[in-house]
């Protein structure tokens, strides 16, 4: 019930129906427009103007009832605060509904894009996104290929290493190599194997060469491709122990080995 006991508000898939109890008479839906995606199941109602002492207020301007009246015509708006099914967000809803206004607003009817920015000028997300938020936002494939780096760089107590990667020939490989590079999972990794007039190889955090996972945990497949080989020296590879074991250990060849 509302503080007056007038009226019942409900919870419903259209949104918080406020029903004249005694006339049964439906007098307004609240949060209609976010009824859509949200399932209302809790709230509370924070009154609009607190209690007001009239002796008090006539003492505070000096008497005249006709302050008293022009101060009335400014109530504040009362407020829903509501709780959703599978949201750890709060919900503040009031008399006033940007969506509805603007849709009853002839100039603004159809216009799609203006309703959007309204909606994204009213909500406020303050709270770190959820799983469910995340995946939303997760860009496709393509659009992580196209943002995905093109040079890394090595940063070694003899100098730095730069490294061209091929994003579009082997995906996976440089997924897991930035993702490792970007959580710093290589920071402070020594170059635990090195062959004179061949090789030099690092990537594994433990630092013996039996240590080091993907990205994803485990293992991931090979990518060969032809054009990628090691025909001239300063090519870099991953490191395994077999097909398809790749991990996090990579090595440098310094010679030709085609």
């Amino acid at each position: 019930f509302d503080p007056s006991g007038k009226y019942i508000l409900v919870p419903t898939l259209l949104g918080i129906k406020v029903i004249e109890w005694q006339t049964h008479k439906l007098q307004h839906i609240a949060a209609k427009s976010d009824a859509s995606h949200l399932r209302f199941v809790s709230f509370c109602i924070c009154s609009g103007d607190a209690k007001v002492n009239k002796q008090m207020q006539l003492a505070r301007t000096g008497g005249s009832s006709a302050a008293m009246d022009h101060q009335q015509k400014f109530q504040s708006d009362a407020l829903l605060v509501l709780l959703a099914f599978k949201k750890r967000r709060l919900y503040v809803v009031s008399h006033t509904d940007p969506v509805q206004e603007e849709e009853e607003d002839e100039q603004h009817h159809d216009n799609q894009d203006e309703e959007e920015d309204i909606l994204v000028r009213r909500d406020i997300l303050n709270e770190p996104p959820d799983a469910d938020d995340r995946l939303l936002q997760r860009p496709n494939t393509q659009s992580q290929k196209s943002k995905m780096a093109v040079e890394a760089i090595l940063r070694t107590s003899m100098g730095d290493i730069h490294i061209k990667l091929f994003t579009s020939e082997v995906p996976k490989t440089i997924e897991n190599f930035v993702g490792h590079a970007n959580a710093g999972y290589y920071d402070n990794v020594i170059f635990h194997r090195i062959i004179k007039g061949f090789m030099l190889q690092t990537g594994d955090p433990l630092g013996d060469g039996t240590g080091g996972e993907s990205i994803w945990g485990g293992e991931f497949e090979d990518e060969f491709v032809r054009d990628l080989r090691h025909d001239r020296p300063f090519t870099v590879s991953m490191a395994n122990a077999g097909p398809n074991t790749n991990g996090s250990q990579f090595f440098i060849t310094t010679v030709p080995t085609p």
